[in-house]
């Protein structure tokens, strides 16, 4: 189904990691474009439904696009929502941010889609389906999606602590 919210839970893990080294927007971005392809087979009932756009080489296509374009996106909804201090995104950020995106996009969908060939063109099998059922990657998903949520929060309650805490001078 395009643009599952379950591809969220491992950038939510991500971004707990990586705090401002990554951006949840632009990692969304590329999610949303990642599924444009098989958004247009549903409705028009032509073409693959996993096709260039869930391969390794179309990911960093995407990838590519998604860090170009999603970095003005993600700074434009960081000023409707009022965070100027998380301005501006950044180039290394997006980049990664659109990179992990795409990439984690083909690899999630890899292991339950039948039709997915992430090597294509160079090769045409799928080494990794199968090696978890569609219930098991929803779950680690949406586990992934609650610890990184909480991880974030705590992380960043933390150092916000850290940072208010007075300085000692030695």
């Amino acid at each position: 189904m395009p643009f599952t919210p379950f591809h969220l839970g491992p950038g939510l893990l991500v971004k707990a990691l990586m705090q401002g080294s990554f951006s949840l927007m632009v990692f969304g971005w590329a999610q949303i474009i990642m599924d444009l392809q098989p958004l247009m087979v549903i409705l028009t009932g032509v073409g693959h439904m996993h096709g260039f756009s869930h391969t390794y080489l179309g990911a960093t296509l995407i990838g590519l696009f998604s860090a170009l374009t999603g970095k003005y996106i993600a700074e434009l909804g960081l000023r409707i929502v009022d965070m100027p201090n998380r301005l501006p995104v950044s180039w290394p950020v997006a980049m990664v941010s659109g990179f992990i995106g795409s990439y984690s996009h083909v690899l999630l969908d890899s292991l339950t889609h039948l039709d997915l060939q992430p090597f294509a063109p160079f090769a045409l099998n799928n080494p990794f389906l199968g090696f978890i059922s569609l219930a098991g990657m929803h779950k680690v998903c949406v586990y992934s999606g609650i610890i990184g949520g909480g991880l974030y929060f705590a992380i960043a309650h933390w150092l916000s602590r850290r940072d208010a805490a007075p300085k000692r001078n030695s």
